[in-house]
Parts: C-alpha cells; sequence; structure tokens
C-alpha cells in the first residue's frame, strides 16, 4: 500500500492538470450542496429567534382546538374565539395581561396603485395591540392607530410599496379600505416577517372589516405575572375555557409559526435546492468517470510495466483509487468553504431582490459540513472504482502494444443489454401512465429509460457522431473529416463525455415541456369551462392577497351591457369527516358562465341545505343525488346537506358546491377568488370591458382580462420557475463544460504526437483550432440531442403521470421555440468548451510533439 500511495503521490505531481476538470466538477458539486445546506439551517434559525423575540411577551394564546385543514394545504381554519372571554380570562390568578388578536387577509396598495405583495407570503391585517409585550410588532416610527382609518405597517411593507408616515392609501379587505399610515412597525428586530405583509387597525376597524361578526378574534393573547411560568399559567387557563376553546403557551404558538413558515416555504425551497444539487453530482460523477477512463487509458503502458516489474493487481487498483481519493477530499473540502461562501453570498443578494433574509450568522452545523463531504468523497471514489479496476486488469504485455483499440461501438452485449434496458423503460412507463396511473411505476421507467441511454451511449454514438458529422465533410473539407474521425475514435469516451451534457439538456428539456403543458392545461381548461367573456380577478398565489369583494359580482350585474356576473367565494368544511374546500356561489349563474359537463340532478335547487359535487368526489364517496351527506363547519356547526346535483367537471368551479345562504351563518371573511362575466348578445368587447372595469374601479380596481389574458395570467407563475429552474441548471450545465473541456484537453495530450506529424505535413495552427472546435461541437451535438430525446420522453411522462394523479385533464405540449433555444445553447455549449483545449494544441511545438512518446 506504500508503494501505492507513492505511485499515487508522484503521479498527481506530475500531471495536476489531468485532474483540474475532476476537482471544479467535485468543488461545485459539493459547494452547490453544501450551500444549501448551510442556509436552510440559517433560515430555520433565523426565523426561530425572530419569532422568539416577537412573542417573547406573549405567555399563553387561547384559541379554537378544532382546526379543518384542506388537501394541499398545512395550516388549518380555526374558528374565532368570543372577545368577551376576556372578562373570564382577565380573573384568572396569574393572568397580568391580555388582548384579542384579530387577523385576517388584507392587502395594501402601493404608491403607484399596485398592489403590495400577493406572490405566496400572506398579506395579513388585523388589531393594532397597545400592550407593547404582548404585540409581536413594535413601533419603530410614528404612533399607534387611535381612531378609524389610522394604521401602522411594517416597515419593509412601507419600502416596497414607497408608502411613508401620513401617506394616504388603500386596503383591499377585500372592500377597499382609505387608510392613513400613522406608524412604522418592527417583528422581531426585522423589517418584516419575510415578505408577510402586515397593517395594523383599531380594533373597531379590524372587527368592522375583517369578521363576520363584531365580537370575534382569530386568538387571545395572554401575559403572566411575576414568578408564572408559562405551563402553570396555561393550567389555570384551561379549567374556565369553554369547550372547543384551548389554550397553548407562548413558546409552542412560537415554534407552530416556526414550522408553518419551516414546512411551507422552507422545507420546499430547500427540497428544491437540493434536487438541483443532486443533478450537478449526477453530472460532475459522468465527467469525473469519464476523466479517470482517459487517465487509465493512457496509463495503459505504465501499469502494464509495473505489472510487469511484480506489482499485484491490487496495488495497481490501488494507486488508481488513492489518487481518486486525495482528489475527493482536496475538491469536497474546498467545497465546504465555497459552500459557506454560497450561503453568504445568497443571505446578501436575498435583501437585494426583495426577499429580507433574517439577520444574523451563519449556522454552521456538523451535518450540513459532513454530509457533502462524505457525498463529493463517495461520488468521486465511486465515479473513479470502475476505471480503477480496469487499471487492475491491465496485462503486462500490453506495455507492448502501441494502442488501445475501443470496440464499445460495436459491442454486441452493450447493444442488446442497452435495448433490453430500453424496452423494460417503455413497457413499465406505458404501465405507469396510461393503463394503471402510478407515479412510482413511471418514476421506475424514467430512471430504467435514463440507464438505457447511458448504456446505449457508446453503441449510438457512432451512428449519431457519423449522421451529425456528416455536413462538416462538405462544408469544412479535411478538417470537418478529422472532427468527424476523431470524435468516432472512441465511442465510449464520446458517449461518457457527451453524458454529462445529456442530463443536463435532459432536465432542462423536462421542465421546458412541463412547463409549456401546464400552460396549455390552463389554456384548455379556460377555453373549455369558463363561457364567460372576462375575468375579473386579483393576480395572487399561496396565502397572499385579500381577494374580492362579494359586493362586486352583483355591481357588474346591474350594469346593462352585462348577462351574467357570476364570483366563486371559498369556503371550507369537513364532508364526513374529511377537510374540503367548498366554492361559494350562485348556481344558477355559475351553470351559465361555466361548463360543468354533464349535471345529473338540478343546480337550482341547492338552497340553504343543498349541495353540488363532482362526479369524482360522488364515485369517491359513493354518493348520489338525492343522497345526504354531513358537513362540520369552523364554528363548529354540524349540518345535514342534501346531494341535489353531480357535475362532471371541477377545475374552475371546484369540487364541492353551496349556495352562498348555505355559507353564510359560518361565514368569517369574505371574499371572491374569481368574477366571471358574460356580456349581453350585440355588446362588444371593448365597450363591455370598459363598463366594467369603471365599476371594478369603485371596489380596489381589480384586474379585468379576456379569457385568453386570464389563462396567460393565471399560468404566469410557470415562468418564474422556469427561470428560476434554467438558473439552477446552469450549474450542472457548466459542469457539464468542464467535463467536456478536460476531456478533450486529456485527448490532446493523448493525441501530441499525431497532431504534430497534422502540423508536420501542412496543417495550419488555424486548421489545427477548428479541428478540436468541431470536435467538440460533435460530442456536445450528440449530448445535445440525446438530452433533448430524453428530456422530451421524460416530460411526456411527467405530464401523463399528473394527469393519471390527478382528477385535472393535463394536455402534453412541446414548445418548439424553447426546445430549439436549449438545442442552440448546447451546440455554443461544446463551441465553448473547446477554445482553450483547441488554443493548446494550436500551441504545440512541432518537433516536441512527433518526438513524444
Amino acid at each position: 500500500m506504500n508503494t501505492a500511495v507513492r505511485l499515487s503521490v508522484s503521479s498527481l505531481r506530475a500531471h495536476k492538470r489531468r485532474f483540474a476538470g475532476t476537482f471544479l466538477a467535485v468543488f461545485l458539486g459539493v459547494a452547490f450542496l453544501a450551500g444549501t445546506l448551510v442556509m436552510g439551517d440559517t433560515l430555520r434559525a433565523s426565523f426561530d429567534t425572530m419569532f422568539g423575540n416577537a412573542t417573547s411577551g406573549t405567555d399563553a394564546v387561547i384559541r379554537s382546538s378544532d382546526a379543518i385543514t384542506t388537501p394541499g394545504e398545512s395550516e388549518g381554519v380555526r374558528q374565532p374565539v368570543p372577545v368577551d372571554l376576556l372578562n373570564t380570562v382577565d380573573k384568572v390568578a396569574g393572568v397580568e395581561a391580555a388582548a384579542p388578536n384579530i387577523q385576517g387577509a388584507g392587502q395594501l396598495v402601493g404608491a403607484n396603485g399596485d398592489p403590495i405583495g400577493g406572490q405566496g407570503p400572506p398579506t395579513l391585517a388585523g388589531n393594532w395591540i397597545t400592550d407593547p409585550e404582548l404585540n409581536a410588532y413594535r413601533l419603530a416610527d410614528g404612533r399607534a392607530p387611535t381612531k378609524s382609518g389610522e394604521v401602522v405597517i411594517d416597515r419593509g411593507t412601507a419600502e416596497r410599496g414607497d408608502l411613508k408616515l401620513g401617506d394616504t392609501t388603500t386596503l383591499r379587505t377585500p372592500d377597499p379600505v382609505k387608510v392613513t399610515v400613522v406608524g412604522l412597525a418592527t417583528f422581531g428586530g426585522e423589517d418584516g416577517m419575510a415578505q408577510v405583509t402586515f397593517t395594523g387597525m383599531t380594533q373597531a376597524d379590524a372587527e368592522k372589516y375583517l369578521t363576520a361578526r363584531p365580537g370575534e378574534a382569530a386568538s387571545i393573547q395572554v401575559r403572566a405575572g411575576p414568578g408564572v411560568g408559562q405551563q402553570e399559567l396555561v393550567d389555570r387557563l384551561t379549567p374556565v375555557l369553554p369547550g372547543g376553546v384551548e389554550a397553548i403557551t407562548g413558546q409552542e404558538s412560537a415554534e407552530e409559526n416556526t414550522e408553518m413558515i419551516s414546512s411551507q416555504f422552507l422545507s420546499l425551497f430547500t427540497t428544491f435546492l437540493l434536487v438541483f444539487s443532486g443533478v450537478a453530482l449526477l453530472v460532475a460523477t459522468f465527467s469525473i468517470h469519464n476523466t479517470f477512463a482517459i487517465v487509465v487509458a493512457q496509463r495503459t503502458r505504465e501499469n502494464a510495466l509495473l505489472r510487469a516489474l511484480g506489482a499485484s493487481r491490487r496495488q495497481v487498483t490501488a494507486t488508481t483509487l488513492v489518487e481518486a481519493s486525495a482528489v475527493a477530499v482536496i475538491a469536497s473540502a474546498a467545497g465546504l468553504a465555497g459552500g459557506i461562501g454560497v450561503a453568504a453570498g445568497l443571505q446578501a443578494l436575498f435583501p437585494a431582490i426583495g426577499f429580507p433574509f433574517p439577520e444574523g450568522d451563519l449556522v454552521i452545523s456538523a451535518l450540513s459540513m459532513a454530509l457533502p463531504l462524505a457525498v463529493g468523497i463517495v461520488v468521486c471514489l465511486g465515479s473513479a472504482l470502475l476505471p480503477a479496476v480496469r487499471a487492475g486488469r491491465t496485462a503486462p504485455l500490453a506495455a507492448l502494444r502501441e494502442t488501445a483499440v475501443d470496440t464499445s461501438g460495436a459491442s454486441r452485449v452493450r447493444a442488446v443489454t442497452g435495448l433490453g434496458l430500453a424496452a423494460l423503460a417503455v413497457a413499465v412507463t406505458l404501465t405507469g401512465v396510461l393503463m394503471s396511473p402510478s407515479l412510482w411505476l413511471a418514476g421506475t421507467g424514467a430512471v430504467l429509460a435514463l440507464a438505457a441511454f447511458v448504456v446505449l451511449g457508446p453503441v449510438a454514438s457512432t451512428s449519431a457522431v457519423r449522421v451529425l458529422g456528416g455536413p462538416l465533410d462538405r462544408l469544412r473539407g479535411v478538417t470537418g473529416g478529422l472532427a468527424r474521425r476523431n470524435a468516432l475514435r472512441s465511442p465510449r469516451r464520446t458517449a461518457a463525455t457527451a453524458s454529462a451534457l445529456m442530463i443536463g439538456v435532459a432536465v432542462v428539456s423536462l421542465f421546458t415541456v412541463f412547463g409549456a403543458s401546464l400552460k396549455a392545461t390552463m389554456d384548455q381548461t379556460v377555453s373549455r369551462s369558463f363561457a364567460g367573456d372576462v375575468a375579473v380577478s386579483t393576480p395572487a398565489f399561496g396565502g397572499g392577497g385579500s381577494g374580492l369583494t362579494p359586493r362586486l359580482a352583483p355591481a357588474i350585474q346591474r350594469l346593462p351591457e352585462v348577462d351574467t356576473a357570476v364570483g366563486l367565494g371559498r369556503g371550507v368544511a369537513e364532508v364526513d369527516g374529511k377537510g374540503r374546500a367548498l366554492t361559494v356561489t350562485d348556481p344558477l349563474a355559475l351553470e351559465r358562465t361555466f361548463d360543468l359537463g354533464r349535471i345529473d340532478g338540478s343546480l337550482r335547487s341547492l338552497g340553504t341545505d343543498g349541495i353540488a359535487i363532482t362526479k369524482s368526489e360522488a364515485d369517491e364517496q359513493g354518493l348520489r343525488t338525492g343522497d345526504r351527506t354531513r358537513l362540520t363547519f369552523t364554528d363548529g356547526t354540524k349540518e345535514t346537506f342534501t346531494v341535489r346535483a353531480v357535475y362532471g367537471r371541477s377545475e374552475l368551479a371546484g369540487d364541492y358546491v353551496i349556495t352562498r345562504a348555505a355559507w353564510a351563518p359560518h361565514r368569517t371573511q369574505d371574499s371572491d377568488t374569481l368574477v366571471a362575466v358574460s356580456f349581453k348578445d350585440g355588446v362588444g368587447a371593448g365597450a363591455g370591458t370598459a363598463a366594467v372595469e369603471k365599476v371594478a374601479e369603485r371596489y380596489g380596481d381589480p384586474e379585468v382580462q379576456t379569457r385568453d389574458e386570464y389563462a396567460q395570467s393565471a399560468a404566469g407563475g410557470i415562468d418564474m420557475m422556469l427561470t428560476l429552474v434554467y438558473a439552477l441548471l446552469a450549474l450542472a450545465v457548466l459542469i457539464a463544460l468542464l467535463g467536456i473541456a478536460n476531456t478533450l484537453t486529456l485527448a490532446i495530450h493523448e493525441r501530441t504526437r499525431e497532431l504534430g506529424l497534422l502540423r508536420a505535413v501542412g496543417q495550419t495552427r488555424a486548421q489545427l483550432r477548428a479541428m478540436v472546435r468541431w470536435e467538440s461541437v460533435l460530442v456536445a451535438a450528440f449530448g445535445t440531442v440525446g438530452g433533448l430525446a430524453l428530456g422530451g420522453f421524460l416530460g411526456w411522462v411527467l405530464v401523463k403521470a399528473s394527469d393519471g394523479a390527478s382528477d385535472s385533464s393535463f394536455a402534453f405540449a412541446t414548445p418548439p421555440l424553447q426546445l430549439a433555444v436549449v438545442a442552440l445553447v448546447g451546440l455554443a455549449a461544446g463551441a465553448l468548451a473547446g477554445l482553450r483545449p483547441a488554443r493548446r494544441a494550436a500551441r504545440l511545438d512541432v518537433l516536441r510533439a512527433i518526438a513524444t512518446e
């Protein structure tokens, strides 16, 4: 083993450049992974500290004990508690102070007339709690609101909306309310709680605009007197609370808030980044494997001589693995430092792009350091294992050979194995997406397809390079022909080099196809389900936005140009014990404005005790028209509803529909998510839209859009997602480029004598550079074409699997323009990767090159 170590050290010293690409590939992958983990730990710790500071004065929180959680949401909806419960709480021994916490949706309008926030994080409004220790927000500038129309807003919201003390603006609750900013506040020492917006009102205004009935609050905050612990306070409060109401400690409340942020944002965000770290490391695996495969091939004679002098197979294998270990440890350790730099950079970058990263030192845990280090070492050693074993199998007589011929392109075993994997992948995938919809089967088929592409790579590269490089003979003459032959010389090397780029292009193509399919699905949904002329909405997603006032639809309905205007509100209830979202609307107007498919029964007779259900939900619960089902609302009321209609399509109308009269006794803060408008016959689109816009202006000025505009707006978040995806995948493409450049550099070293002979017989430096560059382009073209094919297939699998797993019908779409751009970027990447190796080849001294062994 000592001999192997000495040989490895001397090899690394003599050939540092050989492992430059491997070092960078491991470094970038580990840095991205470590940076993601450090950033996640830092964010969790920062939010934990921020919530702890904000709620440090609250020792107990009184709230409803039951919450209704609908599918896809982590935070349930609780019924309010009566404000007059304060009278009982104040009499409990150990209570120093108590205050109601009224909270609802409220979206501020900025100085430029645009709403602030609404793109994910909640837009909150509530009463300004006068007790500074019970208030999570601290007054930083100005004063507290004392009369109707005065508000305090968090400082971060004021900066984003260009609002200052004394400014008058509009607060959508969703009814538009004119407010004057009299104070600016901080949350837990920060300008705000991430991008959550907060508006603090007087208690009277909060009850008026944010609750269905006065005298209700989301919770009651309680502060203990001296010497009374939080749990002791909760134990004293619990016996005096009515049924359905509970008390929890302030610490438990802060932990729940932190967990809510963690589950809704941090976990999703860090998981998203970890997936791309995995893609980057997978691409790095191919680049690292290729580097060691070439190095081992170049040292065939050297390894054979060692074997002839008595070195065992184990020693030769160990020599290669020791080299890989040295590169792995050094690159992974450097990657950890780079990861800390990445996290620090993100900490500085986030506030610049509008996301206030909580202040505080980076949190560097043992796990966030040990895991990336272990992954980097395992990836590097795993990638070098097969080349190392191959090196150990070198026969002593190989020292007498000049070259080794790569016959992998003509391997029947490889061809049969690859085709078998491809057939199995297609069979498993088709079963998972067509016969018995299963995301697991579809995912297994996708992995098998990737394996089939890798196995078939050397076999396919021969034919692919001949086809792709055919035009080079005519366009570039002898130079193009030599470039094509060089790419054909080692099918395994060409395939391995191209595989790294193929995976990067495949993932880009996958998300491009899936994004286009989501847009096509939204367009199909709106076109098929929405029979109106214009839609009125407030663009928002996640918990953001305040919705539309329910008074808007009736106001639009009164216009002489309008035939039907229907608002879609949202409620929640447990249907036979399961939390479900309810669509609250006028069923008759809904039927006239939306295509609901086949309807069994009648929507006209829902009344206050009837419900309409989609066919899929009715089948799942075994319900038919005339059957009864039990609904439990957030106020604890349980009522029996009769199924009076079963309709076919749920896409825009939702799965459960009840009337506004049925929802009214149980509503909290009422709002609509959409108002669909149909014009009367003979009314032009321009005149009708103008009339609707005039009315909408009086109710908070929401957007009025045509059906096509509404479909594009609803799919607007997809473009944002794709932009982030492309930015993150740039790392994987960069690692692939490093792999191509490293392979070409090593190949030039291998072909030094050949290149010298070409120069000696008349090839110019420019022709030599062009030959190397075109070889790089051919390798990139092979990887790009394979990536487009694989990405398109995986995109189809993802769309079909989503279609089978969802009640909605997904449309498959391939965007030719975007995929053409991906192809051009892949080819440009190949040309870029070949620049440095081409310059290095052109600088070779002719006589020394010819004399090289």
